[in-house]
């Protein structure tokens, strides 16, 4: 891991599997075409510094959206090459679409930047004759990072051509939501014929080619309806806190309860897995059938609750305040799906992912997700 710019540079092990695969097919068969007569090591050595040019650059495009998220007022959470390129992690979605846009286009305008400057190099070297494997570099460089910049401009998700499609679609018509859905399906439709392509060039001969193409295409059909599920759930939970959300009729166990009845009596009559542990209305932490699994069924009848339970902290316990946005990142982020609610340790509820995506699944048949999301983050067309 890199910093660069207050940015962390993070290299997925799957980048490596590309790195690989690029300096093979350099060494095996672009150099040897390019630059005929010279060794096996020679062309190794070609490949390897091309691959790693070809890694700059990739950091580079992303800096460049990183730098301009940042000046837009964005946080960046890092920079991750990929099996499929890079990505720079948002912290969240832009505010209008004029930061949409040049924060989309801020990449294959510096790929597009590095293209030209090789390029131009590429033809200086060219008429003063020299080093004809620095050449060839060059020219490698230029081509890859032009295909970089028009592969990224393709409309569909996550490339920047799908995000420069929704700012324009946001910007005519004022809402983020319908934008985000009808770039999607575009991105889906694009998805869906490079898969075709995909499966065409396999049954032509073309099978490596074919491959990556199915893959890709499935990668971008995936991206495109995730980007619009996350954008939805969003909108759907904005405004809302654990307060209004929480379950607060809970069947709740004492110190003094044996594990025997806690199960019996708790457990196995309302079906529920997990059970705060409270004194009177303050909260003291939860037992689960996790902890229950460690303890022998013989000794549940004399093992009480205040033995084994699990005492609340700052990972199991949340304030009613803490707003439905953050506590789904949350659970992202720890894996976690239960939480107690507790204020100043008096106990309140407790709040789990069943029941966020229970009011998800209400909300949209309902149909008041997107209405509420599309008001929440529209702006006049035009602005």
């Amino acid at each position: 891991m890199v910093d660069i710019f207050g940015f962390q540079i993070k290299v997925d092990p799957s980048w490596l599997l590309i790195a690989a695969l690029i300096v093979w097919t350099l060494s095996s068969g672009y150099f040897p075409q390019a630059l005929p007569g010279l060794g096996q090591g020679d062309y190794l050595a070609l490949a390897v510094i091309s691959m790693l040019a070809l890694f700059a650059g990739l950091i580079l495009h992303e800096l460049a959206h990183s730098l301009v998220a940042r000046h837009f007022g964005l946080g960046v959470g890092g920079i991750t090459l990929f099996v499929f390129g890079g990505v720079a992690e948002l912290d969240e979605e832009p505010e209008s679409p004029h930061s949409e846009f040049w924060i989309a286009i801020a990449g294959p305008v510096m790929s597009l930047a590095i293209a030209a400057v090789a390029w131009l190099a590429h033809r200086a070297l060219e008429g003063a004759q020299v080093s004809a494997p620095l050449q060839a570099v060059l020219e490698y460089i230029a081509l890859i990072n032009l295909v970089l910049a028009l592969f990224n401009l393709i409309p569909a998700f996550p490339l920047d051509g799908g995000r420069i499609l929704r700012a324009m679609l946001w910007r005519m018509r004022g809402d983020l939501i319908g934008a985000t859905r009808n770039a999607a399906v575009i991105s889906s439709l694009f998805a869906y014929a490079l898969i075709g392509f995909g499966f065409v060039s396999l049954f032509s001969g073309a099978t490596v080619g074919g491959i990556w193409q199915v893959l890709i295409g499935l990668f971008l059909l995936s991206a495109a309806r995730g980007t619009y599920q996350q954008l939805l759930v969003k909108a759907s939970l904005s405004g809302k806190s654990v307060r209004g959300l929480m379950t607060e009729q809970v069947h709740a166990a004492s110190p003094d309860d044996t594990l025997a009845f806690v199960v019996d009596t708790i457990m196995l009559r309302h079906a529920v897995s997990f059970v705060p542990v409270v004194e009177g209305d303050h909260l003291l932490g939860y037992v689960d059938t996790a902890l229950l699994q460690g303890i022998d069924r013989d000794h549940w009848d004399d093992t009480h609750v205040a033995d084994i339970y699990m005492g609340a902290n700052d990972t199991s316990t949340v304030e009613p305040g803490l707003s439905a946005e953050a506590l789904m990142k949350r659970i992202a982020e720890t894996g976690r799906r239960k939480f107690l609610v507790a204020e100043r340790g008096r106990f309140l509820g407790v709040i789990t992912l069943a029941d966020l995506l229970a009011y998800l699944a209400v909300l949209q048949e309902v149909g008041a997700g997107r209405g509420a999301g599309g008001s929440a983050r529209s702006v006049p067309p035009g602005s």
